[in-house]
Formats: C-alpha cells, sequence, structure tokens
C-alpha cells in the first residue's frame, strides 16, 4: 500500500510536534480554546463556520476534527452539510468572480490584434 499524503497523527507526533516548540504549542492551543470559546458567536455557529472554511482550504485533519466538534455542539447533520454547500458556493463564486481577470485580458488582447 502506498504511503498517505496525510500522514496520521499519533499521541507520539502530536507529543513530539509540542516538545520542538512548547510556548508557540501552548500558545495556539489557547488561541484556539478562546476563538472557538462562546461569545458573540455561539461556538456551534463557530463551529459549522471553521467547517466551511475547512473545506474550502481543503485540510482532511480540519474537515473531520470540526466536523465532530461541530457535531458535539449541537450542530445536526443538516446545518453541516449546509455549512458545506455554502463552502461550495463561495469557492466556485471565487471562481466566478475572478473570471473577470481573464476577460479583461481577452479583451486586451483583442484590441491589440485589432490595432496590428
Amino acid at each position: 500500500m502506498a504511503d498517505s499524503l496525510y500522514h496520521p497523527t499519533t499521541p507520539e507526533i502530536a507529543q513530539h510536534r509540542k516538545d520542538l516548540a512548547p510556548g508557540i504549542h501552548d500558545a495556539f492551543e489557547a488561541f484556539s480554546r478562546a476563538v472557538f470559546a462562546d461569545g458573540a458567536l455561539p461556538e456551534q455557529t463557530k463551529q459549522l463556520i471553521a467547517v466551511a472554511v475547512a473545506h474550502t482550504t481543503q485540510c482532511p485533519f480540519c474537515i473531520r476534527g470540526h466536523t465532530r466538534l461541530a457535531h458535539r455542539a449541537g450542530a445536526t447533520d443538516e446545518q453541516i452539510m449546509e455549512a458545506i454547500w455554502v463552502a461550495a458556493e463561495m469557492r466556485a463564486g471565487g471562481a466566478y468572480a475572478h473570471s473577470t481577470l481573464a476577460i479583461d485580458v481577452l479583451e486586451k488582447q483583442a484590441d491589440r490584434d485589432r490595432a496590428s
């Protein structure tokens, strides 16, 4: 069997990562706890946002982790799937919106072709 592109995280790897930069690791974990704590947005909403962002960034670890955490925070399967569809629309919408860059190039090329 071929090696996976995404190496599974084991407790040993997690500990090694922490040992290599303990202060930064601890700060990152504190930051993460603060970000996902209830505030102006409840934790469930924040986890649904994270599910959508994870699908947009295509991070398999984030997809798995935040789907699990969203569900644990009370999100339904339907809410999680809708968050994923929001991510799909945003990703597709970005390509659609950026098509203006290609159209601009094509129009400039057509102007050059007419001028020559």
